[in-house]
C-alpha cells in the first residue's frame, strides 16, 4: 500500500511551520485552504448532476439512498442520512447512512472494521439492497478496503453505484459507475482527511441529498414543506412558511395550518387554490407531491 502517493497524503508545504505558527496565523492559514474546497467541488458538478438525476428516477420507483463509509467519511454518510427525516419529513429508511463497526464506530474508532472486505456485503444485505436503490461509497482516501467491496456486492444487486472520493484515479472509483473524485490536495496538517476532504464530502452530500429531495417535491419554492414539526421550534417555522409562501398573516397562516392537519404542503395549496382539505390532499397525491404542479 503505498499511501504517500495520494494527494491526500502529501505534506503541504505552506504549512510546514504549523507547530510555530501563532494561533491567528493557523487559523488564517486553515481559512485559506477551506476557500479551495468549494473551487474543487465546482469541478465535479457535471458528474454530480448525472447521478442525481438517476438517483431521483430510481427513488420515484420505490428506491432508496444509501451512503456506506468507514470512520470520518462514514461518519459523514450517516449525519445526512440522520438530517433526511426532520428536514425533509421522509421516513429513515429511504436515506441509510451505514459505517464500518456499526452504531459504536460513531463514537471510537473500531480496529480493523474499514480493512474488511467481508462485512460491507453483510451490511448491505442486511438491510435487504435491492436494484432499485442507490449506494453511494464513501471515502476520502479511495481506497478503504470496506467501501470497495460495498460497492462491488451493490453492483451484483444491480444497483446504482457512485463513490465519493478526494484523490484522483481512486481504487473505490473502479468500483463505482458514477466515480466522483474531489480533488482536495494536501491537508493543513498532514493526512487529517477530516479537515478539507471532510468538508468536501459533506458539500457534496449537502448537494446530493437536497437535490435529491427536491426532485422528489420535498420542497416549494425554497422551502422545506414537508418538515416534520415535532417541536414548538419547527411548528412555528411550518407556520412561518405558510406565511411566506402564500402572503397571507401569521393568524390565517395558523388557521390554515390547523385545518390542515398540521401539513404544511395542503395548507399552501388550500390557500393559492381555494380548495377543500380533501381537494388539495387529493390534488397533492395526484401531483406526486409537488406543490407547484398542484396548483397548475
Amino acid at each position: 500500500m503505498n499511501l504517500e502517493s495520494l494527494s491526500t497524503e502529501q505534506r503541504n508545504s505552506s504549512t510546514e511551520g504549523l507547530d510555530s505558527m501563532s494561533v491567528r496565523e493557523i487559523l488564517q492559514k486553515m481559512n485559506e485552504e477551506d476557500q479551495t474546497v468549494p473551487i474543487a467541488v465546482n469541478e465535479v458538478i457535471p458528474q454530480l448532476e448525472v447521478l442525481i438525476t438517476q438517483t431521483i428516477e430510481r427513488m420515484k420507483s420505490g428506491g432508496r439512498l444509501i451512503y456506506i463509509g468507514a470512520g470520518t467519511s462514514g461518519r459523514l454518510g450517516v449525519l445526512d442520512a440522520a438530517e433526511c427525516p426532520p428536514t425533509f419529513g421522509v421516513d429513515s429508511s429511504l436515506v441509510v447512512g451505514i459505517i464500518a463497526g456499526g452504531e459504536k464506530a460513531l463514537l471510537e474508532a473500531i480496529e480493523g472494521a474499514e480493512d474488511s472486505e467481508t462485512l460491507a456485503a453483510d451490511d448491505l444485505a442486511a438491510i435487504s439492497l435491492s436494484e432499485k436503490d442507490t449506494v453511494i461509497g464513501i471515502a476520502a482516501s479511495g481506497r478503504t478496503p470496506y467501501v470497495r467491496a460495498g460497492l462491488e456486492y451493490a453492483r451484483t444487486q444491480g444497483s446504482l453505484t457512485a463513490s465519493i472520493s478526494c484523490n484522483t484515479d481512486a481504487l473505490i472509483s473502479k468500483a463505482a459507475e458514477h466515480p466522483i473524485e474531489i480533488n482536495t490536495g494536501a491537508e493543513v496538517l498532514t493526512g487529517s482527511t477530516r479537515l478539507k476532504a471532510g468538508s468536501a464530502q459533506k458539500l457534496v452530500l449537502n448537494m446530493i441529498s437536497t437535490s435529491v429531495m427536491i426532485g422528489l417535491g420535498k420542497v416549494y419554492q425554497n422551502l422545506m414543506v414537508d418538515v416534520k414539526a415535532s417541536n414548538v421550534k419547527l411548528q412555528h417555522r411550518a407556520k412561518n412558511m405558510i406565511v411566506q409562501a402564500t402572503g397571507v398573516d401569521e393568524e390565517k397562516a395558523a388557521s390554515y395550518y390547523n385545518q390542515a392537519n398540521e401539513n404544511v404542503k395542503v395548507a399552501i395549496v388550500m390557500i393559492l387554490t381555494g380548495m377543500t382539505y380533501e381537494e388539495s390532499v387529493e390534488r397533492l397525491d395526484s401531483a406526486e407531491g409537488f406543490v407547484r404542479k398542484a396548483m397548475e
